[in-house]
């Protein structure tokens, strides 16, 4: 049992828990979950499992605080060597390997304490970060092998006679890597015999050592005649002193202070101490196969030679680390540096390498409590301009002629500028008291974004104001009933404000009008109804009367008590008749019309009319007969008031002036003292404006004010608050300016100057203080030595000291040497001098000052049979340019002049003519023109206006017009080399007007009149629109979205109130009785009567107008039949409008209407039904009713508004069950429910025009010299357009040539043969010369050569290379000798290509030299040949640059590489190939197809599959050759490549037809046709002419369609 439980069951344990613990680091402890599980995943319990192998459940651990991040962190190291996935043996490769194989690569990646590097468990940085990847994958390039180029022609054989070698050499272009197969052989022999010998070959040949160990002379003996020393030199001075008393004092002080200077110019401290020394070396005499003990008597060389003494430079130790740069803390800012130095105690002599580095930095942070924080600084602004709306307005936009009461959105611009940012600047910009304002700096000072300096703003519209229509006129009364005592009355008449204007109601027309009137009341009794008629006595028919019903009403038309009424004045009692059975009956009276007149004169009255109608005609015997046709009509007169209308009419407020009173009042509560701390601004005062009030009669004018009522009178004076003053707050000065630093020698005579500024941060209002006048100052820069400026260094070199030549004790072994002649050394002090000649250390110099000047030179002591000779004294001045000839002489010195071969004029010339120099020069334009340029001057406009520098408006004004382009000049001399522009009187440019097309925004036509709404009852829309009368051209304000007819659209919700227009019907006619009883008066007949359609206004009906307007459905009958009841029959009244129907219409409810009877009938005889009922049926006479909501309209603005906050309004409408849309009234009447708000607020976008920053400053030249230097100047969008705003321009850069300089340099000439003296062969010396040349600065010109004095401002250096060489040991091979040859050039940068990417394997470049031998007996003793190859930072890449009509292959330097063969390795891949410039025509290089593009442009040179053809002895090359063709191969075969090569190919590598192929057979076959029909043709008879119809001759009319376009 215990064998299964161990086998069957085992100890489970979970990970370790976070690290919990107290304190931080060591001590922690963490915990794991320990169980016993079986082997098949369930648990079991924990007496199954071994105790005693029971992991531990606990362990300690380092608990990690969050300080520990900057303790430890991941110490990551390098990834190691690409090793391949699969694992193979050594020197393996892989199959196939087309381009790379696959592998992974590691690294080593541990957690570590920073500052010493002690390595920590990893869950310390883990806490922090995750651990960095440990592997990654890689690529394993291919093995590449060994690329050498095609060998150079043979060489000439290196014996003129007998047996010699030919040799020819190849270079290595790519060293073999990654494996791959070393390099072959870089050089081939051959022999060769020109012919046979005639005589002995020499045998001999002199052979030279190297110069051995420059060694310092034994010291001569005191007997030796050698010169004597300084020291004794100036002992022998003081003996003579006393020889100079005879001297004046003058002489001695002037020879005192030359000795003074020259001591104090001759450095004596151990850095000059330059010794002489010498050097020899050996002569040989070699014969070609051993070496002989003797040769022949040749003269030999010097075996001696004076040299330096090399010393080693010499440093002292290395000073203490000075101050840190950096004066503040401040970790967000960089680190500052600090220096040492160390001194130079000893030159470097005698070849010994150059002294390392005098001085290293290193970054630091200045350290200690009292160190200060750095200075802060950020963005100020000034407070915002005000709020301008013209400048969004369109080019076509009328208001721009006056903006007066422009409102909506608008723009608003400030200024930004940077200050230094502290605790004691922080205080609030609002306080209007004492405004603190802070002092601008360099706005460069400023990081992180710049604050806007424009935003959208809003001014308020104006809302007019609107009032409704004229109410009726009111009864007489008093102007007011509380005070009766002024009898004067008036009859009244009002309109209210149905939209309250800006500013209040002094804006609004009047409101009230009055009429005089006599007898006023202010109570009045009002008629209600009349009751029915009721005959007198108790007949039921006859004569009787009608009681009015009347209330008691006051002048506001309000139910008062009766007993304010008077009495007497209450309306009495109506005649009136009921009818008898025989007699006439009358209908009753209409009500009476609206008067015709609103008052009454001389010369017009006021008149109502109401009528009424014969019902039924009386008997002819014993009934009341009918009235005359004239009775059936009453006329009253109405508005019997005069037309004597007065109101009140008031002006426009005044402003608001101080009132003595209130102020006086205010300053005693509120004064300055007594404000409360810590409010912004003290209360404003307390002003009063005024109105004029006056009394206008209508139609006349002004009258006196005792014509108006009082009481309506509206005030003339109220209180208001006076703005605050706000006086002009302006930043102080900026610091000057710093002076501008030349340290060029003058500088045009213009003085230097410096500037300061300051800002507006706030503009005075309210008549606040002023604007100071000046805000910006200019003033002269102190003139200071130059000196101060530019501490600058230079060499001062000394005189030469005597000539030192090897000591003769040494030198007589020579054969022809002589004691007191012959070549030596001598040497010169070198100083360091300030540009005030004062001395200074030799450090600044090597820092400064460039390289020091030699310090030794070779010389000569004349011999006595040598020819001596003065220097070449200046040329001859030439009297003109171009003109003449200049000369320049010598003279013979001495013994010279006595000696035969001295006087040889062609060995030892003493004079010297040349050609007057010409000093005529060509200028003539090179380049491109630049950008066109606009003229630099101030804004203008809106951003100019608000004192914004650094922001423009793209306005037209401001961004097109005139300016001026730009071409660079260069001039030439007349050897066509490169001078300065000034030689030919220009200031570097030709300039050329040109102009910038301004912009032009699109152009609409204006607003159309409103149509009129659609829908006379009810919500409609209205329309109107403007056309496209000009498109924007050159970045113009875009149009709005057009329909297919150029057309904008805006439409708009109305509303037509449905009552506005009513029908009118007249009274019915006269009965027409078609078959009328002659004896009664009765029978069927017709009544007709005319219906208007009538403009509804507050007085009633007034114009006619068309009957569309009206609604036909509801349109009263214009005729009627019926039946004109006979005389003792019953007569009822017209019908009663019908009952209203139930709602809901359910179809089971009926409506009524009802007749009352007018005359009884006789007895015997019934009346007819009174009453008539009908079902109510959905939509015929039974309607529900609901509101309808339309959408929103488009955000309506002010029609002074272009943008900005405005409205957008819907419409309610009611609507009946059968769609059609009724009056209000029948919804508001059922109390439907009404929740829509019907007005909300909206904007409209503003037009924004694009923001531009200012033009940059020009930049520097993007090339110091030369003829491609262009300057350029940048601006940045501040703020896109918005909205319909002018687009931002696309050119944001400008560039301008830079005036041509010429480009000089420091070049070396190519070296001179190795010079080994008159000897054959040995060890000798090559030299060249460093000499100035002048180029334009292109690539492919290699220069002039040019005076050295135009190259004397730049430092000696070559390529960037101060280490001047200009010799340098050789050595010439003695005949026979097998040697090595130069090194060739350094290959082009060869990296290494994956799959179209580069591997970051490193780039390299080689070169190689091969062995050469002379003799076939020598070749087993060449040397080996060599190659180097060298990292190279990175390779140089390559596309191809396509432009209308020019392509070219570019290099990632910007070099055009057109017509050179690029490599990318593998030689084999396409895209490598470039293509090459003929002629102007770009083209493929033989070997090459081009590949054109849809436009019919060169894309690529794709190769040509080679067929080769193989022909008899060609031998296959044993090496990889590359296809570049050395350019110094004298021959025009192409090695490498034996047999033809056919180029044409008909198929492709797929087997399929090229298309040339079917082109060449289409263009056969229509040559073949134009043959067959030419033929054809030729052969054909002609047909005779016929006359030409008449009938076709007559041309079609030639018709122009216009397709709406607005540019034709």
């Amino acid at each position: 049992l215990g064998i299964e439980r161990n086998i069957f069951q085992l100890l489970t344990h979970s990970a370790f828990r976070m690290c919990m613990g107290s304190e931080c680091g060591l001590g922690g402890s963490q915990s794991r979950a320990v169980w016993c599980a079986h082997v098949e995943g369930w648990t079991t319990l924990p007496t199954n499992c071994l105790q005693g192998v029971r992991p531990a459940n606990q362990q300690s651990c380092f608990r990690v605080c969050d300080w520990h991040r900057e303790l430890y962190d991941w110490q990551v190291g390098t990834w190691g060597r690409c090793m391949p996935v699969a694992p193979r043996s050594a020197g393996e490769h892989p199959v196939t390997c087309s381009q790379a194989e696959e592998g992974i690569q590691t690294r080593e990646v541990r957690c570590a304490l920073r500052s010493d590097g002690s390595l920590a468990t990893d869950t310390i940085c883990e806490y922090f970060e995750p651990r960095p990847l440990l592997e990654q994958a890689c690529l394993i390039p291919c093995p590449r092998d060994c690329v050498v180029s095609y060998f150079s022609p043979w060489t000439a054989c290196s014996k003129t006679c007998g047996l010699g070698l030919q040799n020819r050499a190849r270079s290595v272009l790519t060293p073999p890597q990654f494996g791959g197969l070393p390099c072959p052989n870089l050089t081939e022999f051959r022999t060769c015999a020109p012919r046979t010998c005639d005589s002995k070959e020499a045998a001999f040949s002199l052979r030279v050592g190297a110069w051995g160990v420059c060694t310092l002379a034994p010291t001569p003996s005191p007997t030796s005649s050698q010169p004597a020393s300084r020291a004794a030199r100036q002992a022998r001075r003081r003996k003579g002193k006393g020889h100079d008393t005879a001297r004046d004092p003058e002489t001695r002080e002037l020879i005192k202070s030359k000795r003074n200077r020259n001591r104090l110019n001759r450095p004596d401290s151990d850095l000059w101490n330059v010794e002489v020394g010498f050097q020899q070396r050996q002569v040989a005499c070699q014969n070609v196969k051993s070496l002989c003990s003797h040769c022949p008597h040749w003269s030999l060389p010097d075996l001696h030679q004076s040299c330096l003494v090399p010393k080693a430079c010499v440093l002292s130790e290395w000073a203490e680390w000075g101050p840190c740069s950096k004066t503040c803390t401040d970790p967000s800012t960089p680190k500052g540096t600090r220096s040492r130095s160390r001194q130079l105690r000893q030159l470097p002599v005698g070849g010994r390498a150059e002294c390392p580095l005098l001085e290293e930095r290193q970054p630091c942070e200045p350290l200690g409590d009292s160190v200060p924080p750095c200075a802060t600084y950020a963005w100020r602004t000034t407070e915002w301009g005000e709020c301008r709306v013209d400048v969004l307005l369109s080019q076509q936009d009328r208001r721009r002629g006056n903006q007066t009461g422009l409102c909506g959105g608008g723009l608003q611009v400030r200024e930004v500028y940077c200050v230094q940012a502290n605790e004691e600047l922080l205080s609030d910009l609002s306080s209007n008291q004492d405004k603190s304002a802070w002092q601008p700096v360099d706005r460069q000072l400023c990081a992180g974004p710049v604050l806007s300096t424009s935003q959208l703003c809003r001014l308020s519209c104006p809302i007019e104001c609107e009032v409704s229509p004229w109410g009726a006129w009111g009864p007489c009364t008093f102007e007011n009933c509380d005070d009766q005592t002024v009898k004067k009355g008036f009859k009244f008449r009002r309109r209210k404000i149905t939209n309250y204007p800006t500013g209040g109601e002094g804006s609004c027309p009047h409101l009230v009008e009055a009429v005089p009137c006599d007898e006023p009341s202010c109570f009045n009794w009002r008629l209600l109804r009349l009751e029915e008629c009721v005959p007198n006595g108790d007949m039921y028919c006859g004569p009787g009367t009608q009681l009015p019903q009347v209330l008691c009403v006051n002048n506001h038309g309000k139910e008062v008590s009766r007993e304010l009424c008077n009495e007497d004045d209450i309306p009495v009692a109506v005649p009136c008749v009921v009818p008898c059975p025989k007699d006439c009956v009358l209908s009753p009276w209409t009500a009476w019309s609206t008067c015709s007149q609103t008052c009454s004169s001389k010369t017009t009255e006021g008149k109502q009319m109401r009528t009424r109608a014969i019902l039924a005609y009386n008997a002819r015997e014993g009934g009341a007969n009918c009235p005359n046709a004239s009775t059936l009509q009453e006329v009253r007169g109405c508005n019997e008031h005069a037309c004597v209308v007065y109101h009140w009419q008031t002006g426009p407020w005044g402003p608001c002036t101080e009132d003595p009173s209130l102020t006086t009042l205010n300053s005693t509560t509120i004064g300055p003292r007594a404000a409360p701390s810590g409010l912004d601004k003290l209360s404003c005062p307390t002003g009063m404006q005024t109105r004029k009030v006056i009394c206008v009669k209508v139609n006349v004018g002004q009258v006196p004010p005792k014509k108006c009522p009082e009481a309506p009178r509206p005030p003339s004076v109220r209180p208001c608050v006076l703005p605050c003053k706000k006086d002009c707050i302006v930043t102080p000065f900026s610091e000057w300016s710093a002076c501008p630093v030349s340290c060029e020698p003058g500088d045009g005579g213009r003085k230097s100057m410096q500037s300061r500024f300051r800002i507006v941060i706030q503009r005075p209002a309210y008549g606040g203080l002023d604007c100071p006048e000046v805000l910006y100052e200019e003033r002269e820069c102190e003139s200071l030595p130059l000196s101060s400026l530019c501490p600058g260094y230079r060499w001062k070199t000394h005189k030469w000291r005597r000539c030192q030549m090897v000591p003769w004790s040494i030198r007589r072994e020579n054969k022809g040497a002589q004691e007191t002649c012959g070549v030596g050394l001598q040497t010169r002090a070198v100083s360091c001098r300030q540009l005030d000649s004062s001395i200074a250390d030799v450090d600044q110099c090597l820092k400064f000052a460039g390289s020091m000047p030699a310090v030794s030179q070779q010389c000569q002591l004349p011999c006595r049979d040598d020819c001596q000779l003065t220097i070449w004294s200046k040329f001859s001045s030439c009297t003109a340019d171009c003109v003449g000839v200049r000369t320049r002489r010598r003279a013979l010195v001495g013994k010279s002049k006595r000696k035969d071969k001295c006087k040889n004029g062609q060995v030892y010339p003493l004079s010297e003519t040349q050609y007057c120099p010409c000093d005529k020069y060509n200028a003539q334009p090179v380049g491109n023109w630049s950008d066109c340029i606009l003229p630099e001057g101030r804004l203008e406009g809106p951003a100019g206006a608000a004192g914004l520098p650094g922001v423009r408006v793209h306005e037209g004004s401001r961004e097109c017009g005139q300016g001026y382009r730009y071409q660079a000049v260069v001039c030439y001399d007349q050897g066509s080399r490169l001078v300065e522009t000034s030689r030919c009187n220009s200031h570097g440019y030709i300039e050329e007007a040109c102009v910038i097309p301004c912009p032009s925004d699109c152009k609409l036509s204006e607003w159309s009149n409103w149509s009129r709404c659609s829908k006379s009852c009810g919500s409609g829309v209205k329309v109107r629109s403007k056309w496209l009368r000009e498109k924007p051209y050159n970045g113009g304000r875009p149009c709005p979205k057009l329909d297919h007819i150029s057309q904008v659209y805006e439409v708009v919700p109305c509303v037509s109130d449905c009552s506005q227009y009513m029908w009118v019907a007249e009274p019915w006619s006269a009965w027409k009785v078609s078959n009328m009883d002659l004896k009664e008066n009765c029978g069927d007949g017709v009544q007709t009567r005319r219906v208007r359609c009538m403009l509804n206004t507050a007085d009633g009906p007034t114009d006619t107008v068309e009957d569309y307007l009206c609604d036909p459905e509801e349109m009263p009958p214009g005729t009627r039949e019926s039946r004109l009841p006979c005389p003792e029959d019953c007569v009822l009244s017209d019908w009663s409008p019908w009952t209203p129907c139930e709602l809901p219409c359910s179809g089971r409810a009926e409506r009524q209407r009802t007749a009352y009877t007018l005359r009884l009938p006789k007895e015997g005889r019934d009346c007819p039904r009174s009453t008539e009922a009908e079902p109510c049926v959905l939509n015929r006479n039974c309607h529900h009713y609901s509101y309808n909501i339309t959408d929103w309209s488009t955000c309506q603005l002010s029609a002074n508004a272009v943008c900005g906050n405005g409205l957008k309004t819907r419409m309610l409408d009611c609507v009946r069950s059968d769609g059609k849309s009724v009056d209000l009234k029948f919804c508001k009447e059922l109390g439907l429910e009404r929740t829509w708000r019907m007005n909300t607020s909206c904007a409209v976008e503003c037009p924004v025009n694009c923001q531009l920053s200012e033009w940059s400053p020009w930049t520097e030249c993007s090339q110091s010299c030369g003829l491609e230097g262009k300057m350029f100047r940048r601006r940045t969008v501040l703020q896109a357009s918005q909205g319909d705003g002018r687009p931002c321009p696309r050119q944001l850069e400008q560039w301008k040539p830079c005036p041509v300089r010429p480009c000089y340099r420091w070049q070396y000439s190519p070296w001179s043969e190795c010079r080994v003296e008159d000897v054959v062969c040995g060890e000798g010396r090559r030299f060249r010369n460093l000499s100035c040349f002048v180029s334009d600065g292109s690539s492919d010109e290699q220069g002039s050569r040019v005076d050295e004095e135009l190259c004397a401002s730049l430092e000696q250096a070559v390529d960037g290379d101060q280490t001047i060489i200009l010799e340098e040991a050789c050595t010439l091979p003695c005949p026979g000798d097998c040697y090595l040859m130069e090194w060739s050039d350094w290959s082009v940068c060869q990296g290494v290509c994956v799959r179209g990417q580069h591997l970051d394997v490193g780039a390299v470049q080689v070169r190689s030299r091969a062995a050469v031998a002379q003799e076939p007996e020598n070749i087993g003793q060449c040397p080996e040949q060599e190659w180097q190859s060298r990292p190279y930072g990175e390779c140089f890449k390559y596309r191809w640059v396509i432009t209308p009509g020019l392509i070219w292959c570019e290099r990632s330097d910007g070099t055009n590489v057109t017509g050179t063969v690029l490599l990318c390795l593998p030689v084999s891949l396409p895209e490598t190939r470039s293509a090459s410039e003929t002629d102007g025509l770009c083209m493929c290089e033989e070997g090459y197809t081009e590949v054109l593009s849809a436009e019919g442009q060169l894309e690529q040179c794709t190769q040509i599959p080679v067929l080769e053809i193989p022909t008899a002895g060609g031998n296959g090359a044993d090496v990889k050759t590359s296809q570049a063709v050395d350019s110094s191969t004298g021959t025009t075969e192409e090695p490498g490549r034996p047999g033809r090569t056919w180029y044409l190919q008909p198929f492709g590598p797929d087997g399929k037809l090229k298309t040339w192929v079917y082109g060449v057979a289409a263009g056969g076959f229509v040559l073949l046709v134009f043959l067959v029909s030419m033929t054809y043709l030729a052969c054909k008879k002609p047909k005779k002419p016929q006359r030409r119809q008449n009938n076709n001759s007559r041309l079609k009319p030639l018709t122009l369609a216009y397709d709406g376009d607005a540019d034709m």
